[in-house]
């Protein structure tokens, strides 16, 4: 072999070491800055967000699907306190039984890496159609399989058995840690911001959610609206048949109103006997409406006793609804407006004779006639 075409086998197999150490440095900054992501994420929803679309969006692949193993809907749980459910993240899953999803759940515990092949892999997917090649990424905690992070590729090559899989253990090691310390995070906030009769928020975190929400609906222009609950002659009931009945009456109004309530609904004991609820992207006619199917609720049967006797209850609401502007400035004003508003009709409900819906005026006009079923 002469001397000159030595040279270009050599410069041509440097090149193409120095294009591969390129690109490694590359792959190592886009999972360095994932990582920082993923630890740096404070709330549940945020985390969840890194993890799907955030690493879809990283690996620049047609398809991610993350699964989390959640039998006792412990995190569904937290997702509803934060007012969100699974249909926030169209690219997460929750199954029962991981291995009721694939068999090779049943020891894996390390990224497999290799060709798509259907039906065989289809169910860890939402759109396996176009995919050519696949990454499970296994997420473990304590030797226990806790979810799965799949990534999808129409490329044939881009997830092959030969590639090294370091960073991608990884990567699934720090999603796991993360998801346990944001879940161990979540419990101990909520504990701080939840009324343990009721288990119903307290009024603190529903001043953490009004800055939210009115900050969410000044930025989209969308109403939000409050009920003032309060349950009518409540001061008789704790001295005719003892705390303890209040106590129990009181468990069962807020299992009656919760179960009138979206998942992005957000229910509090204000204090007392007196319930606040915040209705994002809720007009005063669609707060009516609500108001009126909880009133019906509470009044459909008796509340039993633990002496075996029963208790008919009645509750008298309050209703008002804010639009509130984009400026920040507004906010805290309004926030205190809608609070004030609500409560200065459910205090004209109950000196109207209670068991009975008011709402604060305004110069907006409701229809005349109410169809609860439209909310």
């Amino acid at each position: 072999m002469d001397l000159k075409k030595e040279n270009r086998l050599l410069n041509a197999r440097l090149r193409e070491l120095t294009r591969k150490a390129q690109e490694n440095q590359e792959t190592l900054g886009r999972f360095h800055a994932r990582e920082l992501e993923l630890l740096g994420a404070e709330t549940l929803p945020e985390l969840l967000s890194c993890m799907t679309e955030g690493l879809k969006t990283s690996f620049e692949i047609e398809s991610l699907h993350l699964m989390l193993h959640d039998p006792n809907h412990e995190i569904r749980h937290l997702l509803y306190k934060n007012g969100l459910d699974e249909k926030a993240f169209p690219l997460l899953e929750f199954v029962d039984d991981m291995v009721t999803v694939n068999p090779r759940f049943q020891r894996l515990r390390s990224p497999w890496l290799g060709s798509f092949l259907s039906p065989e892999y289809d169910l860890l997917f939402s759109d396996p159609a176009e995919i050519k090649s696949m990454a499970i990424l296994p997420m473990v905690r304590h030797n226990r399989l806790i979810g799965s992070i799949n990534l999808g590729s129409s490329e044939q090559s881009r997830f092959s058995r030969q590639l090294a899989t370091d960073f991608l253990a990884r990567l699934a090691t720090i999603c796991s840690v993360c998801l346990e310390n944001t879940v161990n995070r979540e419990h101990i906030l909520i504990s701080g911001l939840t009324d343990p009769l009721t288990e119903l928020h307290n009024r603190r975190y529903l001043d953490r959610r009004l800055d939210e929400e009115l900050a969410r609906a000044g930025r989209y222009r969308q109403p939000l609206s409050c009920l003032f609950i309060d349950a009518d002659h409540f001061k008789q009931i704790n001295d005719t048949y003892g705390h303890q009945a209040g106590d129990t009456v009181l468990r069962e109004l807020a299992n009656r109103i919760r179960s009138q309530l979206r998942a992005s609904d957000i229910a509090t004991r204000f204090g007392g006997e007196e319930f606040a609820l915040l209705l994002p992207q809720t007009c005063l006619n669609e707060a009516l409406m609500l108001a009126e199917r909880i009133r019906m609720e509470i009044n459909s049967q008796p509340i039993p006793l633990d002496n075996g006797s029963t208790l008919q209850l009645s509750v008298s609401i309050g209703v008002s609804e804010t639009l509130p502007l984009s400026s920040k400035s507004h906010q805290k004003t309004d926030g205190e407006r809608l609070l004030a508003h609500a409560d200065q009709a459910l205090y004209t409900a109950k000196a109207n004779g209670r068991n009975r819906i008011e709402y604060y005026q305004t110069d907006k006009a409701l229809p005349n006639e109410i169809n609860s079923s439209e909310r």
